[in-house]
Protein backbone atom coordinates (compact mmCIF):
# COMPACT_ATOMS: atom_id res chain seq x y z
CA UNK A 1 0.00 0.00 0.00
CA UNK A 2 1.31 3.48 -0.79
CA UNK A 3 3.18 5.17 2.19
CA UNK A 4 1.96 8.01 1.62
CA UNK A 5 -1.85 7.84 1.00
CA UNK A 6 -1.67 5.74 4.41
CA UNK A 7 0.05 8.61 6.12
CA UNK A 8 -2.70 10.87 4.48
CA UNK A 9 -5.31 8.89 5.71
CA UNK A 10 -4.13 8.17 8.97
CA UNK A 11 -3.24 12.09 9.24
CA UNK A 12 -7.11 12.71 9.03
CA UNK A 13 -8.64 10.53 11.91
CA UNK A 14 -8.67 12.67 15.04
CA UNK A 15 -8.20 9.42 17.13
CA UNK A 16 -4.75 7.90 18.23
CA UNK A 17 -3.60 4.96 15.03
CA UNK A 18 -1.08 2.67 14.90
CA UNK A 19 -0.51 0.40 11.82
CA UNK A 20 0.97 -2.93 12.50
CA UNK A 21 2.47 -5.00 9.31
CA UNK A 22 3.16 -8.50 9.06
CA UNK A 23 6.02 -8.63 10.65
CA UNK A 24 4.34 -7.28 14.12
CA UNK A 25 6.08 -3.98 13.68
CA UNK A 26 4.29 -0.84 13.92
CA UNK A 27 4.62 0.66 9.75
CA UNK A 28 2.93 4.02 10.11
CA UNK A 29 1.33 6.41 13.20
CA UNK A 30 -0.60 9.29 12.73
CA UNK A 31 -0.18 12.61 14.73
CA UNK A 32 -2.28 11.81 17.90
CA UNK A 33 -0.23 8.05 18.40
CA UNK A 34 3.26 9.72 18.22
CA UNK A 35 1.84 12.55 20.76
CA UNK A 36 0.65 9.47 23.18
CA UNK A 37 3.38 6.71 22.54
CA UNK A 38 6.16 9.33 21.76
CA UNK A 39 8.10 10.19 17.85
CA UNK A 40 10.64 7.24 17.45
CA UNK A 41 7.49 4.50 17.22
CA UNK A 42 7.98 3.70 13.79
CA UNK A 43 9.94 0.27 13.17
CA UNK A 44 9.55 -0.71 16.78
CA UNK A 45 8.10 -4.06 17.83
CA UNK A 46 4.58 -3.29 18.86
CA UNK A 47 5.14 -5.07 21.80
CA UNK A 48 8.11 -2.63 23.03
CA UNK A 49 5.00 -0.05 22.75
CA UNK A 50 2.18 -1.45 23.70
CA UNK A 51 2.87 -3.52 26.84
CA UNK A 52 -0.36 -4.58 28.55
CA UNK A 53 -0.90 -8.23 27.69
CA UNK A 54 -4.78 -8.30 27.21
CA UNK A 55 -4.26 -5.26 24.15
CA UNK A 56 -1.21 -7.78 23.24
CA UNK A 57 -3.51 -10.68 22.86
CA UNK A 58 -5.92 -8.81 21.04
CA UNK A 59 -3.57 -7.86 18.43
CA UNK A 60 -1.66 -11.37 18.15
CA UNK A 61 -5.45 -12.62 17.14
CA UNK A 62 -5.77 -10.29 14.91
CA UNK A 63 -2.75 -10.86 13.38
CA UNK A 64 -2.90 -14.69 12.99
CA UNK A 65 -7.00 -15.58 12.17
CA UNK A 66 -7.58 -11.62 10.82
CA UNK A 67 -10.60 -11.45 12.93
CA UNK A 68 -10.98 -7.83 14.75
CA UNK A 69 -10.53 -7.80 18.52
CA UNK A 70 -10.79 -5.21 21.22
CA UNK A 71 -8.48 -4.80 24.26
CA UNK A 72 -7.97 -1.61 26.56
CA UNK A 73 -4.78 0.29 27.21
CA UNK A 74 -4.35 2.31 30.79
CA UNK A 75 -1.67 5.17 30.95
CA UNK A 76 -1.15 6.07 34.81
CA UNK A 77 -0.37 10.24 34.38
CA UNK A 78 0.13 12.48 37.76
CA UNK A 79 -2.69 13.82 38.34
CA UNK A 80 -5.21 10.32 36.67
CA UNK A 81 -5.32 7.25 35.18
CA UNK A 82 -6.10 7.77 31.69
CA UNK A 83 -8.14 4.26 30.05
CA UNK A 84 -8.11 3.87 26.65
CA UNK A 85 -10.75 1.58 24.16
CA UNK A 86 -8.27 0.31 21.63
CA UNK A 87 -10.37 -1.12 18.50
CA UNK A 88 -7.94 -3.61 16.72
CA UNK A 89 -8.76 -4.43 12.81
CA UNK A 90 -7.39 -6.56 10.49
CA UNK A 91 -6.06 -5.16 7.44
CA UNK A 92 -7.70 -7.44 4.48
CA UNK A 93 -6.27 -5.65 1.35
CA UNK A 94 -4.89 -8.48 -1.62
CA UNK A 95 -1.05 -8.95 -0.76
CA UNK A 96 -1.23 -6.82 2.63
CA UNK A 97 -1.45 -7.95 6.23
CA UNK A 98 -1.75 -6.65 9.89
CA UNK A 99 -3.65 -4.80 11.55
CA UNK A 100 -4.87 -1.14 12.65
CA UNK A 101 -5.05 -0.19 16.45
CA UNK A 102 -7.59 2.69 17.06
CA UNK A 103 -7.11 4.12 20.40
CA UNK A 104 -10.47 6.40 22.01
CA UNK A 105 -10.13 7.54 25.35
CA UNK A 106 -13.06 6.65 27.72
CA UNK A 107 -11.46 7.75 30.69
CA UNK A 108 -14.93 10.13 31.45
CA UNK A 109 -17.20 6.94 30.46
CA UNK A 110 -15.13 4.92 33.21
CA UNK A 111 -15.31 7.92 35.83
CA UNK A 112 -19.03 8.26 35.56
CA UNK A 113 -19.55 4.57 35.92
CA UNK A 114 -17.49 5.16 39.32
CA UNK A 115 -19.20 7.86 39.97
CA UNK A 116 -22.66 6.09 39.13
CA UNK A 117 -21.54 3.16 41.04
CA UNK A 118 -20.25 5.11 44.08
CA UNK A 119 -23.92 6.70 44.22
CA UNK A 120 -25.96 3.64 44.42
CA UNK A 121 -23.73 2.31 47.03
CA UNK A 122 -23.31 4.95 49.06
CA UNK A 123 -27.18 5.58 48.95
CA UNK A 124 -27.77 1.91 49.90
CA UNK A 125 -25.51 2.48 52.89
CA UNK A 126 -27.25 5.87 54.01
CA UNK A 127 -30.99 4.24 54.08
CA UNK A 128 -29.44 1.25 55.07
CA UNK A 129 -28.53 2.51 58.66
CA UNK A 130 -31.57 4.06 59.68
CA UNK A 131 -34.17 1.64 58.53
CA UNK A 132 -32.03 -1.28 59.92
CA UNK A 133 -32.17 0.60 63.46
CA UNK A 134 -36.29 1.80 62.84
CA UNK A 135 -36.94 -2.02 61.78
CA UNK A 136 -34.79 -2.96 65.46
CA UNK A 137 -36.75 -1.08 67.90
CA UNK A 138 -39.97 -1.56 65.73
CA UNK A 139 -39.68 -5.49 66.66
CA UNK A 140 -38.64 -4.56 70.68
CA UNK A 141 -41.74 -2.67 70.87
CA UNK A 142 -43.73 -5.26 69.64
CA UNK A 143 -42.25 -7.42 71.76
CA UNK A 144 -39.47 -7.08 74.80
CA UNK A 145 -40.46 -3.68 75.28
CA UNK A 146 -44.20 -4.07 74.91
CA UNK A 147 -45.09 -2.96 78.48
CA UNK A 148 -42.37 -0.96 79.52
CA UNK A 149 -43.76 2.53 78.77
CA UNK A 150 -40.43 4.01 79.68
CA UNK A 151 -38.51 1.94 77.27
CA UNK A 152 -41.40 2.75 74.91
CA UNK A 153 -40.82 6.33 74.50
CA UNK A 154 -37.33 6.38 74.20
CA UNK A 155 -37.68 3.82 71.38
CA UNK A 156 -40.08 5.79 69.67
CA UNK A 157 -37.83 9.42 70.30
CA UNK A 158 -34.99 7.35 68.53
CA UNK A 159 -37.19 6.18 65.76
CA UNK A 160 -38.42 9.72 65.25
CA UNK A 161 -35.04 10.94 64.86
CA UNK A 162 -33.89 7.83 62.47
CA UNK A 163 -37.10 8.55 60.45
CA UNK A 164 -36.47 12.09 60.22
CA UNK A 165 -32.96 11.44 58.77
CA UNK A 166 -34.30 9.72 55.84
CA UNK A 167 -36.63 12.19 55.13
CA UNK A 168 -33.81 15.11 54.99
CA UNK A 169 -31.46 12.49 52.66
CA UNK A 170 -34.59 11.33 50.34
CA UNK A 171 -35.12 15.49 50.23
CA UNK A 172 -32.21 16.27 49.63
CA UNK A 173 -31.29 13.49 46.96
CA UNK A 174 -34.36 15.46 45.30
CA UNK A 175 -33.22 18.70 45.53
CA UNK A 176 -30.24 17.57 44.21
CA UNK A 177 -31.79 16.24 41.03
CA UNK A 178 -33.55 19.00 40.44
CA UNK A 179 -30.31 20.77 40.18
CA UNK A 180 -28.80 18.82 38.26
CA UNK A 181 -31.47 18.46 35.54
CA UNK A 182 -31.57 22.52 35.67
CA UNK A 183 -27.84 23.09 35.63
CA UNK A 184 -27.41 24.01 31.96
CA UNK A 185 -30.39 26.82 32.03
CA UNK A 186 -29.12 30.14 33.76
CA UNK A 187 -31.55 31.48 35.45
CA UNK A 188 -32.98 35.13 33.71
CA UNK A 189 -34.97 37.27 36.52
CA UNK A 190 -32.89 39.48 38.71
CA UNK A 191 -33.17 39.36 42.47
CA UNK A 192 -31.39 41.63 45.21
CA UNK A 193 -28.63 39.05 46.54
CA UNK A 194 -27.82 41.16 49.80
CA UNK A 195 -31.11 40.91 50.27
CA UNK A 196 -31.59 37.04 50.06
CA UNK A 197 -28.45 36.84 52.09
CA UNK A 198 -30.11 39.43 55.07
CA UNK A 199 -33.26 37.37 54.75
CA UNK A 200 -31.51 34.34 55.63
CA UNK A 201 -29.32 35.30 58.48
CA UNK A 202 -32.83 36.22 59.85
CA UNK A 203 -34.36 32.96 59.65
CA UNK A 204 -30.96 31.22 61.19
CA UNK A 205 -30.59 33.40 63.78
CA UNK A 206 -33.02 31.72 66.47
CA UNK A 207 -30.85 28.88 65.91
CA UNK A 208 -27.21 30.32 66.39
CA UNK A 209 -28.41 31.84 69.22
CA UNK A 210 -29.48 28.51 70.46
CA UNK A 211 -26.61 26.93 69.47
CA UNK A 212 -24.08 30.41 71.38
CA UNK A 213 -22.93 31.18 67.84
CA UNK A 214 -23.15 34.65 66.79
CA UNK A 215 -23.56 35.93 63.14
CA UNK A 216 -21.83 38.97 61.72
CA UNK A 217 -22.96 40.48 58.57
CA UNK A 218 -20.37 43.28 56.86
CA UNK A 219 -19.58 44.69 53.41
CA UNK A 220 -22.28 45.63 50.87
CA UNK A 221 -26.01 45.42 52.03
CA UNK A 222 -27.45 47.83 49.72
CA UNK A 223 -29.88 46.49 46.81
CA UNK A 224 -27.34 44.12 44.89
CA UNK A 225 -29.53 42.71 41.49
CA UNK A 226 -27.99 39.95 39.70
CA UNK A 227 -29.71 37.20 37.55
CA UNK A 228 -30.68 34.43 40.26
CA UNK A 229 -33.38 31.34 41.46
CA UNK A 230 -34.21 32.82 44.80
CA UNK A 231 -35.49 29.62 46.21
CA UNK A 232 -31.75 27.76 44.78
CA UNK A 233 -29.46 30.67 46.17
CA UNK A 234 -31.42 30.86 49.83
CA UNK A 235 -30.76 27.17 49.86
CA UNK A 236 -26.59 28.15 48.85
CA UNK A 237 -26.32 30.26 51.93
CA UNK A 238 -29.16 28.58 54.53
CA UNK A 239 -26.02 25.31 53.77
CA UNK A 240 -23.26 27.71 54.43
CA UNK A 241 -24.37 29.58 56.90
CA UNK A 242 -25.89 26.77 59.12
CA UNK A 243 -23.17 24.67 58.43
CA UNK A 244 -20.78 27.54 60.01
CA UNK A 245 -23.12 27.35 62.85
CA UNK A 246 -23.39 23.72 63.72
CA UNK A 247 -19.53 22.80 63.21
CA UNK A 248 -18.23 26.33 64.42
CA UNK A 249 -18.89 25.89 67.88
CA UNK A 250 -20.48 27.48 70.43
CA UNK A 251 -19.81 30.80 71.91
CA UNK A 252 -17.57 31.40 68.26
CA UNK A 253 -18.85 33.94 65.43
CA UNK A 254 -19.57 33.31 62.06
CA UNK A 255 -18.79 35.99 59.82
CA UNK A 256 -20.85 36.73 56.40
CA UNK A 257 -19.68 39.42 54.05
CA UNK A 258 -21.19 40.73 50.79
CA UNK A 259 -18.98 42.18 48.66
CA UNK A 260 -19.53 43.98 45.10
CA UNK A 261 -16.39 43.49 42.82
CA UNK A 262 -16.29 45.70 39.85
CA UNK A 263 -14.26 42.95 37.96
CA UNK A 264 -13.92 40.28 39.89
CA UNK A 265 -10.66 38.10 38.46
CA UNK A 266 -12.02 34.78 39.15
CA UNK A 267 -15.25 35.57 36.50
CA UNK A 268 -13.50 38.41 34.49
CA UNK A 269 -16.57 40.70 34.90
CA UNK A 270 -18.70 42.46 37.44
CA UNK A 271 -19.60 39.89 40.48
CA UNK A 272 -21.10 39.66 43.54
CA UNK A 273 -18.56 37.70 46.82
CA UNK A 274 -20.42 36.41 49.68
CA UNK A 275 -17.67 34.78 52.01
CA UNK A 276 -19.31 32.81 55.34
CA UNK A 277 -16.31 32.32 57.82
CA UNK A 278 -16.65 30.37 60.60
CA UNK A 279 -13.96 29.79 63.82
CA UNK A 280 -14.15 25.81 63.77
CA UNK A 281 -11.60 23.07 63.96
CA UNK A 282 -10.58 24.25 60.21
CA UNK A 283 -10.41 21.29 57.55
CA UNK A 284 -7.09 19.39 56.48
CA UNK A 285 -5.92 20.80 53.16
CA UNK A 286 -5.90 16.60 52.11
CA UNK A 287 -9.78 16.78 52.05
CA UNK A 288 -10.69 20.21 50.31
CA UNK A 289 -10.61 19.04 46.80
CA UNK A 290 -13.61 16.38 47.53
CA UNK A 291 -16.00 18.16 50.01
CA UNK A 292 -18.25 19.05 47.35
CA UNK A 293 -18.85 15.26 46.04
CA UNK A 294 -21.71 13.80 46.89
CA UNK A 295 -21.50 11.91 51.03
CA UNK A 296 -18.18 12.68 51.33
CA UNK A 297 -17.93 13.63 54.68
CA UNK A 298 -14.33 14.58 56.98
CA UNK A 299 -15.85 12.79 59.82
CA UNK A 300 -18.90 11.27 58.94
CA UNK A 301 -19.87 10.33 63.25
CA UNK A 302 -19.80 13.90 63.54
CA UNK A 303 -21.75 14.92 60.60
CA UNK A 304 -24.32 12.58 60.75
CA UNK A 305 -25.06 13.77 64.54
CA UNK A 306 -25.11 17.03 63.60
CA UNK A 307 -27.81 16.31 60.59
CA UNK A 308 -25.66 16.01 58.12
CA UNK A 309 -26.99 14.16 54.56
CA UNK A 310 -23.48 14.83 52.83
CA UNK A 311 -25.35 15.75 50.26
CA UNK A 312 -25.23 19.89 50.77
CA UNK A 313 -21.98 20.82 49.53
CA UNK A 314 -22.85 19.06 46.56
CA UNK A 315 -26.08 20.74 45.87
CA UNK A 316 -24.51 24.18 46.62
CA UNK A 317 -21.95 23.23 43.63
CA UNK A 318 -24.50 22.18 41.14
CA UNK A 319 -26.48 25.90 42.21
CA UNK A 320 -24.00 27.96 41.44
CA UNK A 321 -22.65 25.91 38.88
CA UNK A 322 -26.07 26.77 37.12
CA UNK A 323 -25.52 30.32 37.90
CA UNK A 324 -22.41 30.68 35.95
CA UNK A 325 -20.65 31.53 39.87
CA UNK A 326 -17.62 30.08 41.53
CA UNK A 327 -17.60 28.06 45.02
CA UNK A 328 -14.18 28.65 47.16
CA UNK A 329 -13.26 26.83 49.88
CA UNK A 330 -10.60 27.65 52.51
CA UNK A 331 -9.69 26.01 55.35
CA UNK A 332 -6.49 26.07 57.98
CA UNK A 333 -6.55 23.63 60.57
CA UNK A 334 -7.38 25.34 64.12
CA UNK A 335 -8.30 28.25 62.51
CA UNK A 336 -11.83 27.65 60.75
CA UNK A 337 -12.62 27.95 57.21
CA UNK A 338 -14.07 30.59 54.67
CA UNK A 339 -17.02 29.20 51.91
CA UNK A 340 -16.97 31.87 49.14
CA UNK A 341 -19.42 32.12 46.27
CA UNK A 342 -18.96 34.13 43.57
CA UNK A 343 -21.70 34.85 41.47
CA UNK A 344 -21.77 37.01 38.13
CA UNK A 345 -23.68 40.49 37.54
CA UNK A 346 -24.55 39.97 34.25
Amino acid sequence: MDSLLIATVLAGIPLPVLLIDRQERIAAANEAAHALFGSGIVGRHHILTLRQPGLLDAIEGTLRHRQPGQGRHTITGPAREITYRVTVSPINAPGEAGAICVFEDITEIEQMGHIRRDFVANVSHELRTPLTALLGFIETLKFAARDDPAARTRFLDIMEREAERMNRLVGDLLQLSRVEADERVRPTERIDVAALVLMTIAALRPMADAAGVVLEVSGDTEPLMLPADADQLTQVFHNLIENGVKYGGSGKVVRIAIRREARSTVLRGPAVEIAVTDEGEGIDAIHLPRLTERFYRVDSHRSREKGGTGLGLAIVKHIVNRHRGRFRIESTLGAGSTFTVTLPEG
